[in-house]
């Protein structure tokens, strides 16, 4: 039996940075992993004969870390191409796009073409919105604590802090809603926040969702070069290079306590530790290794993706006959909405095991902005999430014609004659999640508190990452601050381990 102080329990890339800081500080870090690669949702893989991403490539938030020249990640061979436009906002309806831009004089500019009469209710939103989104910037790389919240706070100045708690009680819709009069300025904050996150766009609690374009201003998308995988492999090296151990198809099948520390038991072998972390779902630690009992219900996923190799581009009809001013419309991801009515049904929808109509979609093509990742000269590769496709569809997701009819209906947003580009694709639903990822019911968690619940830092075992059993810690998605790529959980877990260890 080996013996380390510190074994990680999953290699998403919180894991992965949680894990390469603790190696970093000379602990001797094990971490372990069910699949055979690293990398979780954040990995690219081989699929239909091209390299595809597990989940939207879009890196925002990390970026906003220090996290990639603190482990020193380009020395790994991590580099960022910058997306920009970051957002094209279609419809189904075929309303007049928008672009959103780094730029936010570039994102009035468009806007003084399309919807005019939104450029000064734009212009309010920034003014309001700005120091806020600076503030969430600022406390992306933090822990939770009133300590540490508040002295970003202090620094920043009282302005954002109060539209940030303005706006935390409030739903997303009541905040938009308040500046733009027109549905297609509402829609896209609406899909990338409350409807990603799994909430209905009306429900208390979403209203920081009103910051996403806010943010977008404040930073610059970037994706990896060669896929969003590209991250998870750095850290990798970073972790190898330090002195970690990555142990892959080693499946956890027990933790308990020992005299003085844990026992960690795989498909692999059993090691013993000072130290476990939990970078995986909170509740598989709990309930399938410690027998703790939860009386919640497990919630359901709620995405699905598909994975398509095209022999040319994609064109937006919507787009035709507009001068583009030399943008590529294919570089941003383009967020696709339904009516406002329509979002609001799919709420319903989703719960009775249906998908709406006209659903929710994220698409991009990767392969525009990095070379990388075409196929052979010409080829692309096409990404399309669909929201709200629920985990117990009626009837079952085999056999089903679901992901068939999103592509023909995003067939009808292009080109004549799109479906004959498409040389090949696969679809993942909520279980092929569950069943490849580990995804318990396919649903990937997210940090349940809210601003002020993590100034409070409660729930505290995901807010401090420390859980009642000494020497047992959480990190991930599930944990502060969230999900999404942002690493500032694995960080801030590792600073807590650290401490402690000492």
């Amino acid at each position: 039996m080996t013996r380390h102080d510190v074994v990680v329990i999953g290699a998403g890339h919180n894991g992965l940075i949680c894990a390469a800081y603790l190696a970093k500080a000379g602990l001797d870090t094990l971490l372990v992993e069910a699949r055979d690669s690293v990398g979780g949702c954040a990995s690219t893989v081989d699929a239909v004969g091209a390299r595809v991403n597990i989940c939207n490539c879009d890196h925002l938030m990390v970026r906003a870390t220090p996290i990639v020249d603190e482990l020193d990640l380009a020395t790994h061979g991590l580099g960022y191409l910058d997306v920009d436009p970051a957002l094209l906002a279609l419809t189904w309806d075929g309303d007049a796009p928008w672009f959103l831009f780094s730029d936010p004089d570039r994102t009035l500019a468009w806007l003084a073409k399309t919807y005019p009469s939104q450029v000064p209710a734009y212009r309010a939103y920034l003014a309001d919105s700005k120091a806020a989104a600076r503030l969430v910037v600022s406390l992306s790389a933090g822990r939770a604590g009133l300590r540490s919240i508040l002295g970003t706070v202090v620094a920043a100045g009282g302005r954002g802090a109060r539209r940030l708690l303005s706006w935390s009680r409030r739903s997303a819709l009541d905040v938009l809603a308040s500046y733009f009069d027109e549905e297609p300025l509402l829609l896209p904050a609406l899909v990338t926040g409350p409807t990603v996150w799994g909430l209905d766009p009306d429900a208390e609690g979403t209203g920081l969702a009103a910051l996403g374009y806010a943010v977008r201003h404040q930073l610059t998308v970037g994706r990896p070069v060669g896929g969003s995988g590209a991250l998870t492999d750095a850290v990798r090296s970073a972790l190898e290079g330090a002195g970690g151990v990555v142990r892959c198809s080693s499946r956890v099948v027990g933790v308990e306590r020992s005299d003085d520390g844990w026992i960690v038991k795989t498909t692999g072998a059993t090691c013993e530790a000072r130290a476990v972390v939990g970078a995986c779902d909170p509740r598989t630690v709990r309930t399938d290794f410690l027998g703790e009992v939860d009386p919640t219900p497990e919630p359901d996923g709620f995405e699905s993706k598909i994975d398509a190799v095209l022999t040319e581009r994609p064109r937006y009809l919507a787009l035709e006959g507009l001068d583009l001013g030399g943008v590529d419309p294919l570089v941003p991801t383009a967020v696709v909405s339904p009516t406002l009515s329509e979002l609001m049904a799919a709420c319903k929808e989703r719960r009775q095991g249906r998908v709406v109509e006209r659903p929710m979609l994220l698409v991009n093509l990767p392969s525009v902005l990095d070379e990388t990742m075409r196929v052979g000269e010409s080829g692309h590769v096409l990404s399309l999430e669909v929201l709200w496709t629920p985990y117990s569809l009626q009837g079952g997701w085999p056999g089903s014609n679901e992901p068939q009819r999103w592509l023909d209906q995003y067939a009808t947003l292009v080109q004549t004659g799109f479906t004959d580009t498409i040389q090949a694709w696969r679809a993942m639903t909520p279980p092929d999640y569950e069943e490849q990822f580990g995804m318990r019911r396919g649903y990937a968690p997210s940090f349940p508190g809210t601003s002020v619940d993590a100034m409070l830092s409660r729930p505290r075992a995901l807010a401090r990452y420390r859980a009642d059993q000494p020497g047992l810690y959480f990190t991930g998605a599930a944990t502060y601050p969230g999900a999404g790529i942002w690493g500032a959980s694995g960080r801030n877990a590792a600073a807590a381990i650290i401490s402690d260890l000492s």
